[in-house]
């Protein structure tokens, strides 16, 4: 049998990793302009939540066929998926054909992520393994460090469109790589796929989303359902996974105190993460009035810093252990959130930067960390699953927070607007891009940027309390040196 071309089948996945990462920032950056040429302000978080929602689901059950069927077979059905649901984005003409081309896009990425994270754990040993995903986090980077720029030009000189078109030929170019250089012995594909669990697990995510994306907008009775609908789908679940003689989740990797505290420290932090990065750009727009080239490198030092945590983690680790290094990178995000709360309406762009480089390093840091850790966590045959679970617990939080953060926005600008009866949805739509900006009569910019400027801080109140609950969350479990 052949050998896998490893250095071949690296730039396969280096490039997959540029792909959806510069799809994530590009997006963010687009999203103004989005918003209004749409005229979609209320439903933009979807937009975002959908995507994200539809990869988590997906996530568990492309682990358990990666470790049953193979990585290379669900790993190019990702690719493919994902390069389908680009090329349809890139052809919506309204926010609900939008919405719904995310879902497939969702599909792809849910299994691009964490089987290209199990494919490099096959092709590396332990302590080769943390440098290789901080190489792999460096393209991530490189991503979001042009994305700004690129999706700035693509936005002023073609059209949004155009976003999702750029993931075509680099997501055909991946996968021909990946059908001839990538070769694995054949699994034994007999294994049974967990269909009960899975089901309860989609109705679980599903009812949950919509729960957390229409919070405050539901009747009682139907918020009552909803959380009935949640607990019973949760219930039925951990009964179907007990049962199951293939389980899509074995939840013997939940007794595991440190996995579960490091999953659930994930899950809250990757909804920081997305709380910066899908607001920071509109901050920029709408506040500071930055056109959409520059707007989007706000976020870029975060990227760069992501790299860099990525690189440093495995010897901060080795020298202080998991708690305390935690603790460190808490504080650092504490402090960072802290200043959010604290800047002026007018604030100088460099801020940004700062506050973007301390969140950066601590994401980069405690992403990569629970990655590694949760594979050593568990036994060999379950490393595809324990790496599909923590990048479930990373798409949950941002879905979970993303709808958090939506909810919060929403209701702080509706506030407000009933304050002013000058104000309303439609000019709302056009602050949020420096552009459209231009069409709104100047005397009443002050007043929408200041509506805008309230409902950003109510997102990072959210943080704050999401950051502290990770905290207490880090000392659940017992000090640890990550070990061969």
């Amino acid at each position: 049998m052949k050998k896998t071309k490893v250095p071949v089948v690296m730039l396969a996945i280096f490039m997959t990793t540029f792909m959806t990462a510069i799809e994530g920032t590009i997006v963010s950056t687009a999203m103004p302009t989005i918003v209004s040429d749409l005229n979609g302000l209320k439903i933009m978080n979807w937009v975002v939540s959908i995507f994200l929602f539809m990869t988590a689901v997906s996530t568990p059950l492309y682990g358990k066929l990666a470790d049953s069927m193979g990585r290379k077979p669900v790993f190019l059905f990702g690719i493919a998926l994902f390069v389908i649901g680009s090329s349809l984005c890139g052809q919506a003409n309204n926010m609900i054909e939008l919405i719904l081309f995310r879902v497939i896009q969702g599909l792809g990425s849910g299994a691009i992520q964490p089987v290209a994270i199990t494919i490099i754990a096959d092709l590396y040993t332990l302590d080769k393994r943390t440098k290789m995903l901080g190489l792999n986090s460096s393209f991530w980077g490189f991503a979001s460090v042009i994305a700004p720029l690129l999706g700035g030009f693509i936005v002023q000189n073609l059209s949004w469109h155009w976003v999702f078109y750029i993931n075509v030929p680099i997501g055909v170019i991946a996968f021909l790589l990946i059908i001839f250089f990538l070769k694995e012995p054949k699994r034994n594909a007999k294994t049974s796929l967990d269909i009960k669990g899975t089901s309860y697990l989609i109705v679980l995510l599903l009812s949950l989303m919509f729960f957390m994306q229409e919070l405050g907008s539901l009747s009682l009775l139907v918020t009552l359902a909803l959380l009935l609908l949640i607990v019973a789908a949760a219930v039925a679940f951990f009964k179907a996974e007990t049962k199951a003689t293939d389980p899509i989740m074995p939840l013997g990797m939940l007794k595991d105190r440190e996995f579960l505290a490091l999953n659930l420290i994930t899950l809250f932090i990757s909804g920081v993460v997305i709380g910066f990065e899908f607001y920071i750009p509109t901050w920029m727009q709408g506040i500071n009035g930055t056109n959409a080239s520059i707007a989007g490198f706000a976020v870029t030092p975060s990227s760069v810093m992501w790299v860099v945590g990525s690189f440093t983690i495995g010897g901060l680790l080795n020298r202080f252990g998991i708690k305390k290094s935690f603790d460190g990178f808490l504080l650092l995000l504490t402090v960072a959130d802290v200043l959010l709360l604290l800047v002026p309406l007018h604030t100088p762009f460099w801020v940004f930067c700062v506050i973007a480089a301390m969140n950066g390093f601590s994401f980069g840091s405690v992403i990569t960390a629970s990655q590694v850790r949760s594979q050593v966590l568990v036994e060999k045959e379950n490393i595809g699953v324990a790496t599909s679970f923590n990048t479930l617990m990373r798409y949950l939080g941002q879905t979970m927070m993303v709808s958090i953060y939506g909810i919060t926005f929403n209701t702080v600008v509706a506030r407000h607007l009933a304050q002013h009866p000058s104000l309303n949805e439609g000019m709302m739509n056009k602050i949020v891009s420096a552009e459209k900006a231009k069409e709104l009569a100047p005397n009443l910019i002050p007043q929408l940027r200041q509506v805008l400027f309230s409902a950003l801080k109510g997102v990072y109140v959210v943080s704050l309390v999401v950051i502290i609950i990770s905290f207490v969350l880090n000392h659940i479990y017992q000090d640890h040196q990550i070990k061969e």
